[in-house]
């Protein structure tokens, strides 16, 4: 019987491999789960796939899993990065969430000439995306970024991953994503949009295509999963 607990971990999985659980870990497992000796958990650390493993001991701080069999190979989603410009805390968690569970392969929040948030706390974040991992059955974590300036990121960008930014501007006209594979972002502008000076450096660059979003514009956090669920539908593991 499959194990109802995943648990994201840092060490190495293999058979028979013991792990060591965290204070914080512990008290999940033990005194919000209830779990005890002999309590099945999947384990998972973004490269050795799920493994079923058992519960040998049960403290208060402390506690001992052992692995005994993998569940799930594991699995890495399409080249795919989220780049998005921050907004207000829980609708930026939201993001974060979303896009581990839709099967980003890295998430880097941006500042543009609108955003409004200066800073963000990336080990929270990257919790978020460790917890939507546990949450919806994957085996892999996407990487989180720390918060990077736009002009910055676009200055040093590989010409062969292209970026499908989302124009507000395009709302109700054509702007179709190209059926085109390879290594991709999408882009996420502030509340705001992007300042007419971003706008100008996207359009300038051959890697970068501008893309509607349908009839409506979206808020942010809305418009970052339905880019994400266009591009999966088109071009990545949904089709």
């Amino acid at each position: 019987m499959s194990a109802k607990v995943r648990l994201f971990v840092e060490q190495p999985l293999g058979p028979a491999q013991p792990v060591a659980l965290t204070r914080e870990q512990a008290h999940y497992l033990f005194g919000v789960m209830r779990l005890g000796p002999g309590a099945q958990v999947a384990l998972f650390n973004g490269e050795d796939g799920e493994w079923q493993s058992d519960v040998v001991e049960a403290g208060k701080r402390k506690g001992v899993l052992v692995c005994r069999q993998q569940s799930q190979q594991q699995s890495r989603p399409p080249d795919l990065w989220l780049l998005f410009a921050p907004i207000k805390k829980a609708r930026t968690d939201f993001i974060v969430e979303k896009a581990t569970e839709m099967g980003a392969r890295r998430i880097i929040p941006v500042q543009t000439d609108f955003t409004n948030s200066e800073r963000v706390r990336q080990d929270r974040l990257h919790a978020h995306a460790k917890e939507a991992a546990e949450q919806c059955g994957g085996t892999f974590v996407p990487e989180v970024a720390d918060l990077t300036k736009l002009d910055a990121l676009l200055a040093g960008w590989d010409s062969q991953r292209r970026i499908a930014f989302c124009d507000e501007t395009l709302a109700g006209a054509s702007g179709p994503l190209p059926d085109t594979p390879g290594p991709w972002a999408i882009l996420i502008g502030p509340e705001g949009g992007f300042s007419d000076a971003e706008r100008r450096r996207l359009h300038a660059m051959d890697a970068a295509f501008a893309i509607s979003l349908g009839p409506r514009i979206l808020r942010a956090d809305t418009a970052a999963v339905a880019a994400l669920t266009l591009w999966q539908s088109t071009l990545g593991d949904w089709r």
